[in-house]
Protein backbone atom coordinates (compact mmCIF):
# COMPACT_ATOMS: atom_id res chain seq x y z
CA UNK A 1 0.00 0.00 0.00
CA UNK A 2 1.53 3.62 -1.01
CA UNK A 3 0.41 5.34 2.31
CA UNK A 4 2.51 8.36 1.21
CA UNK A 5 1.13 11.73 1.42
CA UNK A 6 2.19 15.52 1.42
CA UNK A 7 1.85 17.95 4.01
CA UNK A 8 3.65 21.47 4.38
CA UNK A 9 5.83 21.08 1.37
CA UNK A 10 7.17 17.65 3.01
CA UNK A 11 6.88 14.14 1.74
CA UNK A 12 5.68 11.75 4.71
CA UNK A 13 5.99 8.04 4.21
CA UNK A 14 2.48 8.07 5.72
CA UNK A 15 -0.69 10.71 7.19
CA UNK A 16 0.21 9.71 10.80
CA UNK A 17 1.65 12.62 12.63
CA UNK A 18 1.88 12.35 16.79
CA UNK A 19 0.62 16.11 17.81
CA UNK A 20 1.75 18.50 19.96
CA UNK A 21 1.71 16.75 23.48
CA UNK A 22 4.25 16.48 26.66
CA UNK A 23 4.77 13.10 25.26
CA UNK A 24 7.24 15.01 22.54
CA UNK A 25 9.38 16.79 25.30
CA UNK A 26 11.15 13.38 25.42
CA UNK A 27 13.71 12.70 22.85
CA UNK A 28 13.48 8.71 23.61
CA UNK A 29 9.60 9.07 23.23
CA UNK A 30 10.12 10.83 19.92
CA UNK A 31 12.62 7.83 19.14
CA UNK A 32 9.82 5.84 20.01
CA UNK A 33 7.32 7.74 17.58
CA UNK A 34 9.68 7.12 14.64
CA UNK A 35 10.25 3.41 15.36
CA UNK A 36 6.39 2.96 15.78
CA UNK A 37 5.71 4.54 12.32
CA UNK A 38 4.65 8.32 12.51
CA UNK A 39 5.67 10.23 9.58
CA UNK A 40 6.65 13.66 11.61
CA UNK A 41 6.38 14.71 14.76
CA UNK A 42 5.35 17.80 16.66
CA UNK A 43 6.68 19.32 19.52
CA UNK A 44 5.07 20.65 22.61
CA UNK A 45 4.15 23.95 22.36
CA UNK A 46 6.49 26.75 23.58
CA UNK A 47 4.27 29.01 25.51
CA UNK A 48 3.87 33.10 25.24
CA UNK A 49 4.43 33.30 28.94
CA UNK A 50 7.03 31.69 28.86
CA UNK A 51 9.29 34.09 26.85
CA UNK A 52 7.44 37.24 28.78
CA UNK A 53 8.75 35.88 31.65
CA UNK A 54 12.18 35.13 30.37
CA UNK A 55 12.17 39.14 29.48
CA UNK A 56 10.91 40.23 32.80
CA UNK A 57 12.95 38.62 34.52
CA UNK A 58 16.14 39.43 32.70
CA UNK A 59 14.80 42.98 33.00
CA UNK A 60 14.77 42.67 36.52
CA UNK A 61 18.07 41.25 36.74
CA UNK A 62 19.64 43.72 35.18
CA UNK A 63 17.88 46.74 36.59
CA UNK A 64 18.04 45.23 40.62
CA UNK A 65 20.55 47.65 42.75
CA UNK A 66 21.64 50.02 40.04
CA UNK A 67 20.24 52.81 41.87
CA UNK A 68 22.60 52.14 45.01
CA UNK A 69 26.00 52.41 43.84
CA UNK A 70 27.32 52.87 40.34
CA UNK A 71 28.92 49.74 40.46
CA UNK A 72 26.22 47.80 40.35
CA UNK A 73 26.08 48.50 37.01
CA UNK A 74 28.78 45.98 35.97
CA UNK A 75 27.19 42.99 38.05
CA UNK A 76 25.12 40.68 35.87
CA UNK A 77 23.99 37.64 36.78
CA UNK A 78 25.19 34.03 36.00
CA UNK A 79 23.44 32.38 33.19
CA UNK A 80 22.01 29.71 35.74
CA UNK A 81 19.96 32.63 37.06
CA UNK A 82 17.70 32.88 34.10
CA UNK A 83 14.94 30.77 32.98
CA UNK A 84 15.97 28.08 31.04
CA UNK A 85 12.65 27.22 29.44
CA UNK A 86 13.11 28.55 25.96
CA UNK A 87 16.36 27.63 25.44
CA UNK A 88 16.04 24.37 26.65
CA UNK A 89 12.95 24.32 23.50
CA UNK A 90 15.90 25.53 21.11
CA UNK A 91 17.87 22.69 22.68
CA UNK A 92 15.47 20.28 22.07
CA UNK A 93 15.01 20.60 18.66
CA UNK A 94 18.39 20.42 17.94
CA UNK A 95 18.49 17.04 20.01
CA UNK A 96 14.98 15.95 18.23
CA UNK A 97 16.55 16.55 14.96
CA UNK A 98 20.14 14.50 15.50
CA UNK A 99 18.26 11.64 17.03
CA UNK A 100 15.73 11.14 14.18
CA UNK A 101 15.37 11.19 10.65
CA UNK A 102 11.68 11.86 10.53
CA UNK A 103 10.41 15.99 10.10
CA UNK A 104 10.27 17.99 13.85
CA UNK A 105 7.62 20.25 13.34
CA UNK A 106 8.15 23.12 16.34
CA UNK A 107 5.10 24.81 18.18
CA UNK A 108 4.46 28.24 19.40
CA UNK A 109 1.48 28.93 21.33
CA UNK A 110 0.44 33.03 21.99
CA UNK A 111 -2.63 35.58 21.82
CA UNK A 112 -0.84 38.63 20.88
CA UNK A 113 2.07 40.22 18.49
CA UNK A 114 5.46 40.77 20.52
CA UNK A 115 8.40 40.09 20.49
CA UNK A 116 8.13 36.17 21.21
CA UNK A 117 7.10 36.46 17.40
CA UNK A 118 10.56 36.55 16.54
CA UNK A 119 11.90 33.60 18.77
CA UNK A 120 9.77 31.71 15.61
CA UNK A 121 13.04 32.81 14.02
CA UNK A 122 15.47 31.04 16.45
CA UNK A 123 13.45 28.14 15.80
CA UNK A 124 14.14 27.84 12.39
CA UNK A 125 17.87 28.76 13.29
CA UNK A 126 17.56 25.49 15.83
CA UNK A 127 16.52 23.10 12.52
CA UNK A 128 13.00 22.86 13.02
CA UNK A 129 11.16 21.67 9.43
CA UNK A 130 7.97 23.65 10.03
CA UNK A 131 6.13 25.63 12.80
CA UNK A 132 2.78 24.83 13.74
CA UNK A 133 0.93 28.64 15.50
CA UNK A 134 -1.75 27.90 18.04
CA UNK A 135 -3.73 30.59 18.47
CA UNK A 136 -4.88 30.27 21.85
CA UNK A 137 -7.33 33.04 21.98
CA UNK A 138 -10.66 33.00 23.94
CA UNK A 139 -12.15 36.84 23.49
CA UNK A 140 -14.31 37.82 26.49
CA UNK A 141 -13.92 42.03 25.95
CA UNK A 142 -17.64 42.41 25.32
CA UNK A 143 -16.90 45.44 23.32
CA UNK A 144 -14.66 43.68 20.76
CA UNK A 145 -16.44 42.47 17.48
CA UNK A 146 -15.60 39.86 15.09
CA UNK A 147 -13.84 41.44 12.57
CA UNK A 148 -11.80 43.09 15.41
CA UNK A 149 -11.26 39.36 16.56
CA UNK A 150 -10.33 37.67 13.49
CA UNK A 151 -7.90 40.30 12.48
CA UNK A 152 -5.65 39.22 15.79
CA UNK A 153 -4.88 36.15 13.96
CA UNK A 154 -4.38 37.08 10.48
CA UNK A 155 -1.71 39.79 11.93
CA UNK A 156 0.03 37.96 14.40
CA UNK A 157 0.12 34.91 11.06
CA UNK A 158 1.31 37.83 8.73
CA UNK A 159 4.26 38.92 11.80
CA UNK A 160 5.21 35.31 12.08
CA UNK A 161 5.29 34.81 8.43
CA UNK A 162 7.51 38.27 8.33
CA UNK A 163 10.33 36.43 10.17
CA UNK A 164 10.56 32.84 9.35
CA UNK A 165 10.89 31.11 6.05
CA UNK A 166 9.54 27.95 7.45
CA UNK A 167 6.28 26.11 5.94
CA UNK A 168 4.12 27.81 8.83
CA UNK A 169 0.70 25.60 9.53
CA UNK A 170 -1.67 27.44 11.80
CA UNK A 171 -3.91 25.79 14.96
CA UNK A 172 -7.49 26.90 15.06
CA UNK A 173 -10.70 26.78 17.08
CA UNK A 174 -13.83 25.86 15.48
CA UNK A 175 -15.57 29.09 16.92
CA UNK A 176 -15.89 31.81 14.22
CA UNK A 177 -18.67 33.89 12.85
CA UNK A 178 -17.86 32.10 9.53
CA UNK A 179 -15.36 29.28 9.68
CA UNK A 180 -15.24 29.01 5.93
CA UNK A 181 -14.44 32.68 5.26
CA UNK A 182 -11.71 32.51 8.12
CA UNK A 183 -10.17 29.97 6.28
CA UNK A 184 -9.97 31.62 3.19
CA UNK A 185 -8.65 34.83 4.55
CA UNK A 186 -5.78 32.79 6.75
CA UNK A 187 -4.85 30.79 2.73
CA UNK A 188 -4.81 34.46 2.00
CA UNK A 189 -1.77 35.30 3.95
CA UNK A 190 -0.01 32.28 2.33
CA UNK A 191 0.27 29.72 5.47
CA UNK A 192 1.02 26.17 4.38
CA UNK A 193 -1.58 24.32 6.69
CA UNK A 194 -4.38 24.86 8.72
CA UNK A 195 -4.72 21.71 11.84
CA UNK A 196 -8.62 21.60 12.01
CA UNK A 197 -9.28 22.55 15.44
CA UNK A 198 -7.80 23.33 19.01
CA UNK A 199 -9.34 21.51 21.90
CA UNK A 200 -10.29 24.21 24.67
CA UNK A 201 -9.60 22.44 27.99
CA UNK A 202 -12.24 24.28 30.07
CA UNK A 203 -11.66 24.74 33.88
CA UNK A 204 -13.99 23.06 36.96
CA UNK A 205 -14.56 24.81 39.72
CA UNK A 206 -13.72 22.66 43.47
CA UNK A 207 -16.58 23.75 45.46
CA UNK A 208 -14.56 22.73 49.11
CA UNK A 209 -12.31 24.84 48.39
CA UNK A 210 -13.77 27.58 46.19
CA UNK A 211 -10.96 27.36 43.68
CA UNK A 212 -11.04 27.37 39.39
CA UNK A 213 -8.47 24.12 39.15
CA UNK A 214 -7.69 22.41 35.05
CA UNK A 215 -9.14 20.38 33.75
CA UNK A 216 -7.99 17.75 31.30
CA UNK A 217 -9.97 15.32 29.39
CA UNK A 218 -8.65 13.22 26.92
CA UNK A 219 -10.56 13.41 23.77
CA UNK A 220 -13.05 10.54 22.78
CA UNK A 221 -13.65 9.73 19.12
CA UNK A 222 -16.81 11.76 19.06
CA UNK A 223 -14.53 14.87 18.91
CA UNK A 224 -13.47 14.02 15.39
CA UNK A 225 -17.06 15.01 14.05
CA UNK A 226 -16.66 18.86 14.10
CA UNK A 227 -12.88 18.56 12.00
CA UNK A 228 -14.47 15.77 9.56
CA UNK A 229 -17.36 18.15 9.01
CA UNK A 230 -14.93 21.44 8.11
CA UNK A 231 -12.01 19.74 6.13
CA UNK A 232 -14.48 17.93 4.33
CA UNK A 233 -16.09 21.58 3.62
CA UNK A 234 -13.05 23.64 3.08
CA UNK A 235 -11.35 20.36 0.80
CA UNK A 236 -10.15 22.14 -2.34
CA UNK A 237 -11.49 25.18 -1.80
CA UNK A 238 -8.57 26.58 -0.43
CA UNK A 239 -4.76 26.11 -1.32
CA UNK A 240 -3.26 25.05 2.41
CA UNK A 241 -3.00 21.94 3.41
CA UNK A 242 -5.87 20.48 5.98
CA UNK A 243 -4.16 18.38 9.03
CA UNK A 244 -7.33 16.95 11.31
CA UNK A 245 -6.56 16.43 14.89
CA UNK A 246 -8.67 15.60 17.93
CA UNK A 247 -10.63 12.79 18.56
CA UNK A 248 -8.91 10.18 15.96
CA UNK A 249 -8.18 7.08 17.89
CA UNK A 250 -8.28 3.92 15.26
CA UNK A 251 -7.72 3.43 11.52
CA UNK A 252 -11.29 3.63 10.87
CA UNK A 253 -10.96 7.29 12.24
CA UNK A 254 -8.01 8.17 10.10
CA UNK A 255 -9.75 6.64 6.83
CA UNK A 256 -12.75 9.06 7.87
CA UNK A 257 -10.77 11.81 8.08
CA UNK A 258 -8.61 11.19 4.79
CA UNK A 259 -11.74 10.43 2.81
CA UNK A 260 -13.08 13.78 4.09
CA UNK A 261 -9.92 15.61 2.85
CA UNK A 262 -7.19 15.96 5.32
CA UNK A 263 -3.25 15.23 3.94
CA UNK A 264 -2.35 14.29 7.53
CA UNK A 265 -4.26 13.52 10.81
CA UNK A 266 -3.20 13.98 14.37
CA UNK A 267 -3.19 11.53 17.08
CA UNK A 268 -3.00 12.76 20.53
CA UNK A 269 -5.14 10.98 23.27
CA UNK A 270 -5.02 7.44 21.72
CA UNK A 271 -1.21 8.00 22.36
CA UNK A 272 -1.88 8.55 26.10
CA UNK A 273 -4.51 5.87 26.44
CA UNK A 274 -2.62 2.82 24.34
CA UNK A 275 0.94 3.91 24.15
CA UNK A 276 3.24 5.40 21.32
CA UNK A 277 3.17 1.50 19.76
CA UNK A 278 -0.55 1.95 19.24
CA UNK A 279 0.71 3.93 16.15
CA UNK A 280 2.25 0.82 14.12
CA UNK A 281 -1.44 -0.61 15.05
CA UNK A 282 -3.23 2.35 13.12
CA UNK A 283 -1.18 1.72 10.26
CA UNK A 284 -1.31 -2.06 10.13
CA UNK A 285 -5.41 -1.69 10.56
CA UNK A 286 -5.24 1.11 7.38
CA UNK A 287 -3.30 -1.51 5.09
CA UNK A 288 -5.85 -3.86 6.07
CA UNK A 289 -8.85 -2.11 5.34
CA UNK A 290 -7.54 -0.27 2.27
CA UNK A 291 -6.49 -4.09 0.61
CA UNK A 292 -10.27 -5.30 1.70
CA UNK A 293 -11.80 -2.52 0.10
CA UNK A 294 -9.23 -2.35 -2.96
CA UNK A 295 -7.83 1.43 -2.17
CA UNK A 296 -3.77 1.13 -3.26
CA UNK A 297 -2.94 4.21 -2.23
CA UNK A 298 -3.81 7.46 0.49
CA UNK A 299 -4.37 9.38 -2.74
CA UNK A 300 -6.79 7.73 -4.00
CA UNK A 301 -8.99 8.05 -1.40
CA UNK A 302 -8.01 11.89 -0.22
CA UNK A 303 -11.19 13.94 -0.70
CA UNK A 304 -13.43 10.76 -1.77
CA UNK A 305 -16.04 11.84 0.80
CA UNK A 306 -15.73 15.31 0.49
CA UNK A 307 -18.28 18.12 0.25
CA UNK A 308 -17.01 18.25 -3.80
CA UNK A 309 -17.48 14.28 -4.50
CA UNK A 310 -20.45 13.79 -2.39
CA UNK A 311 -23.54 13.15 -3.93
CA UNK A 312 -25.01 15.11 -1.40
CA UNK A 313 -23.03 18.38 -0.52
CA UNK A 314 -26.00 19.36 1.89
CA UNK A 315 -25.09 16.38 4.46
CA UNK A 316 -22.56 18.69 5.50
CA UNK A 317 -24.22 21.44 6.08
CA UNK A 318 -28.42 22.11 7.31
CA UNK A 319 -29.99 18.95 6.09
CA UNK A 320 -27.95 17.07 7.67
CA UNK A 321 -29.05 18.50 10.82
CA UNK A 322 -32.64 18.14 9.97
CA UNK A 323 -32.04 14.46 9.25
CA UNK A 324 -29.94 13.62 12.48
CA UNK A 325 -33.04 15.26 14.59
CA UNK A 326 -36.09 14.19 12.99
CA UNK A 327 -34.95 10.58 12.22
CA UNK A 328 -33.22 9.96 15.79
CA UNK A 329 -35.83 7.49 18.15
CA UNK A 330 -34.72 7.19 21.71
CA UNK A 331 -34.58 3.82 23.08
Amino acid sequence: MDLTTRYLGMNLRTPLVPSASPLSDDVDNIKRMEDAGAAAVVLYSLFEEQLTREQDSLQYHLMYGTESFAEALTFLPEPEEFPAGPDEYLNHIRKAKDAVRIPIIASLNGTSIGGWIDYAKKMQQAGADALELNVYYIPTDTDRGAVEIEQVYLDIVKAVKSVVSLPLAVKLSPFFSNMANMAKKLDQTGVNGLVLFNRFYQPDMDLETLEVRPNVNLSTPQAMRLPLRWIAILYDRIKADLAGTSGIHSAHDVLKMLMAGADVTMLCSILFRKGIESIREIETEMCEWMEEHDYQSVRQMQGSMSQKYCSDPTAFERAQYMRAVISYKPA
